[in-house]
């Protein structure tokens, strides 16, 4: 994507504009199965300390899911918080996290939602379509979406669906703890994206390379606050 277009396209000075760009994006999503399992994949997750964000990157080998590389973005916020549209907020963040590892992941796992959004572009459809690589939403909440309780063991999943349509799975990573709310980003469908959580979590709730960018972010901004 052409640098110059993101900044003038996605983070506009003129709010007006959010949805109508939020539109551009989704028109640019492919839901589809996953062509190639990724040989890296990375977890993007983020804290925040005033006006600062930290925005973390850990890429991982896939399947081994080993730790090659991390990588952390600290901006000032340049954008309000406005429900809905957290994306252009966190999002200048999290491409410099991502320009920051030497290696190129295949796949991008984000703590937060994909196409399971209001507008159908949370934050991992956001960066999927503007990075172009496949991405998957693993959010500890819902945030639209009807959907009945999975069974308790690890792998039942139950269908979340918004206006008629599917829009993700309520996913159990492991036997009896909470399920989590998956949805597919870019270039990956339901099904692969379930798969793909599933193997990226093989002892914990959430994903190992979203639990080590969430690790390194809190530790960067307990360093910041001199603690």
């Amino acid at each position: 994507m052409d640098p110059e277009r993101v900044k003038a396209l996605r983070w506009p000075e003129d709010k007006g504009r959010l949805k109508e760009i939020q539109e551009e994006l989704k028109k640019e999503l492919t839901i589809i199965p996953l062509l190639n399992p990724p040989e890296l994949l990375a977890g993007i997750d983020a804290s925040f300390l005033d006006d600062t964000i930290i925005c973390a990157a850990c890429l991982f080998s896939y399947p081994e899911l080993e730790l090659i590389e991390k990588s952390v973005a600290i901006r000032k916020l340049a954008f309000p918080y406005i429900t809905g549209y957290l994306s252009f907020r966190e999002g200048p963040a999290v491409l410099d996290a991502l320009d920051g590892l030497s290696k190129k992941p295949g796949l991008l796992i984000f703590d937060g939602q994909g196409i399971a959004h209001p507008r159908g572009l949370g934050l991992a459809a956001f960066m999927g379509a503007l990075t172009g690589l496949p991405s998957i939403g693993c959010a500890k909440t819902r945030l639209v979406g009807e959907y009945s309780e999975p069974g308790e063991k690890r792998g039942d999943w139950s269908p979340l669906t918004h206006k008629g349509e599917r829009i993700g799975a309520v996913l159990r990573t492991q036997d009896r703890v909470k399920p989590v709310f998956v949805s597919p980003g870019n270039l990956i469908d339901i099904e692969g994206s379930v798969r793909m959580i599933l193997n990226c979590a093989p002892k914990y709730r959430l994903t190992e390379p979203v639990r080590a960018a969430d690790a390194l972010s809190k530790k960067i901004k307990k360093e910041l606050k001199g603690e």
